[in-house]
């Protein structure tokens, strides 16, 4: 016989419940049944079986031989399931929530939030993983990923959290102030790009500018790009949102945008697998569902 011609579970259950209770009404009450359901349950699985699990003869029900043999097999059956089980869980719901961001969006917009999630989940650990690569999402593996784009990802579940257009900026005072400016004007200057990221070379084909600049493009981290350009190292693309406050306070200036009329609306988005999240995962997706503010 086969595991697929083995009888129902519910029966099985109700058959072991009365096994470690002893009567009826404590096997119901055990699983939350009637003792009538207790007894058609082991009634129907004598039937398929062809044994009198039951000798039901006097004032007490006892097990049968056939009974106390199936009675035993089947209780270490479900002990070595639910010992598996609490193994796997357990396990679970202790590991680290591994999250996938950018340097970037690690630095400038995870990171001065992150006290706020440790003050209130204290009990959840995390392991931030800051990397421009698209990590795969996979179980025992990647949580979450925050990743900048379109939102298209097929086959995973995708929420948007930060809206944000493209923009090329550069430090006030290293780029001339004139009204006519250009895209070419500026492949004299030391460029900057985000390390795994091509931005920068996709915003300059759109200007139509084919050339490289001069001084070549210097890839590096998205958190290291972001202070070279406070420092006025060269012009680079980012997402505004993640230097908003530089650009309001005059630290940064905004040479140009990308066309937001032609594509989708790109931003930051929370990205998991479909299906049921882990509990540290279904908190951490709260807390930024709220710290975003959508």
């Amino acid at each position: 016989m086969g595991w697929r011609s083995l009888p129902p579970m519910t029966a099985l259950r109700a058959f072991l419940a009365f096994h470690e209770t002893g009567n009826m009404s404590a096997a119901g009450r055990s699983l939350n049944v009637s003792h009538a359901a207790i007894s058609q349950q082991i009634k129907a699985l004598e039937a398929e079986l062809g044994l009198t699990l039951l000798d039901r003869r006097g004032r007490q029900t006892h097990l049968t031989a056939a009974g106390q043999q199936l009675a035993e097999a089947t209780a270490r059956g479900f002990g070595e399931m639910e010992r598996v089980v609490e193994e796997l869980t357990a396990g679970d719901s202790t590991r680290p929530l591994q999250i996938s961001v950018t340097p970037s969006f690690a630095a400038a917009w995870l990171m001065p939030r992150l006290a706020d999630f440790r003050s209130k989940h204290p009990d959840v650990a995390l392991m931030i993983d800051p990397s421009a690569d698209l990590k795969p999402l996979e179980p025992g593996g990647i949580d979450v990923a925050l990743r900048y784009g379109d939102g298209i990802w097929p086959g995973l579940a995708v929420r948007l959290l930060v809206p944000s257009p493209v923009v090329l900026v550069a430090a006030s005072d290293l780029v001339p102030k004139t009204p006519d400016l250009l895209p070419e004007d500026l492949l004299g200057l030391p460029w900057l790009q985000e390390l795994g990221t091509h931005e920068a070379s996709k915003l300059l084909r759109q200007r139509g500018v084919m050339s490289d600049p001069a001084l070549g493009m210097s890839s590096m981290p998205g958190n290291l790009m972001l202070e070279a350009l406070r420092m006025g190292q060269g012009v680079g693309v980012c997402a505004r949102a993640l230097i908003e406050p530089d650009i309001q306070a005059g630290r940064l200036r905004v040479l140009f945008e990308e066309d937001k009329s032609t594509e989708r609306a790109k931003g930051y988005h929370m990205v998991t697998r479909p299906g049921v999240q882990r509990p540290p995962l279904k908190i951490f997706a709260n807390w930024l569902v709220r710290q975003s503010g959508q």
